[in-house]
């Protein structure tokens, strides 16, 4: 029972239907009920197709709830925090995806298998936690193609306008990868593996992926630099946040609020190096091996000299084709998150 003194905090929850192969809305109760016995008056919107969440959250910028949160995962927290860029409303994260890697990076308690057994604790830093305003990257280039497993990506006003008319633009405020990565993302669209949750889910893709990998060449360049060619067997990885993959050590150290991108390059990798490299990626310890590097950087080009283009992830979501250019742009989002978050 509350007094007439305390104060109901209303937040919009924006919850995806189909995180974690639907146990997010199985498990709604259940967070519903934790956040209504926190003070929490919850005015709930579902997600009913990719790309929703952005709409939704860009409509309720200027409602006067004092939080918008994302319920689901990597992609439900991308969508929204889309939507939210450029404004001063906080995104909050109660993290119930495949991935939850954003939300590790604000130190946010994550589930485990199909239980969340901190779920207060996630709960707890809504109510409580620390207001951090990170960065992004923009990301443009030409849509991916549709797919019998998923249409080709919309273009949102939230995201504006591309520079090169016809392309797509995307902001990415966890990591952008392409390479190997990338089929691995086709495939999990594609259903592979559905029954696997989870980072086993992601490092049996990457297998598979590495197998039916053909090879390429293609250039890059950073920050503005000379151009350098490159065997494109491998993959490269612009994050913001040390883990992605469902908690794969890829960019150690990096955190949200450094201001810049943690550049990470693994190219020119024979098959069986690339699923040596599975095992040191997951802890961390793959940079300096067989020419892996890491660095900061603001800005990356890429793009395919011979061979069809590869696809660039876009904070786990397979939408963005190359030629493309990612920039890095300070002071895009406000999060809520835990007191302290890994790496700060």
């Amino acid at each position: 029972k509350t007094s007439p003194e305390s104060h109901m905090a209303r937040i919009a929850c924006i919850l995806n239907p189909n995180a974690r192969d639907g146990l997010s809305l199985k498990q709604w109760d259940e967070f519903e009920q934790a956040l209504v016995n926190s003070g929490f008056d919850v005015d709930l919107h579902h997600t009913k197709a990719p790309g929703h969440a952005m709409d939704i959250a860009e409509s309720l910028i200027d409602a006067d709830h004092e939080m918008i949160v994302a319920v689901g995962g990597d992609g439900t927290v991308h969508e929204v925090a889309s939507g939210l860029r450029g404004s001063n409303k906080v995104l909050g994260i109660l993290p119930i995806g495949s991935g939850n890697d954003y939300a590790r990076a604000h130190g946010i308690p994550v589930p485990k298998g199909n239980k969340f057994p901190d779920l207060q604790g996630a709960v707890d830093i809504l109510s409580n936690g620390k207001d951090r305003r990170v960065g992004s990257f923009r990301v443009e280039g030409p849509s991916v193609p549709e797919h019998p497993a998923k249409a080709a990506p919309v273009p949102r006003a939230c995201n504006g306008e591309p520079e090169i008319p016809g392309n797509l633009v995307r902001w990415s405020f966890l990591e952008c990868d392409a390479g190997v990565t990338s089929i691995v993302n086709r495939m999990k669209d594609e259903g592979q593996f559905k029954r696997i949750r989870g980072q086993k889910k992601y490092t049996l893709l990457a297998i598979k992926a590495i197998i039916f990998w053909n090879k390429k060449r293609g250039v890059y360049r950073i920050d503005g630099g000379e151009s350098t060619e490159v065997d494109l067997s491998g993959l490269f990885c612009m994050s913001q946040c040390q883990t992605f993959g469902g908690g794969y050590r890829v960019a150690p150290g990096a955190k949200p609020t450094q201001g810049h991108g943690s550049l990470v390059m693994a190219w020119g990798l024979s098959k069986p190096r690339m699923l040596g490299l599975m095992g040191p990626l997951e802890k961390g310890k793959h940079v300096g091996k067989w020419g892996v590097t890491m660095q900061d950087a603001k800005r990356y080009e890429l793009d395919v000299s011979d061979g069809d283009p590869i696809v660039v992830n876009v904070d786990g979501e397979a939408v963005i084709t190359t030629p493309v250019i990612l920039q890095y742009h300070d002071d895009q989002l406000t999060v809520r998150g835990a007191a302290s978050i890994p790496n700060e």
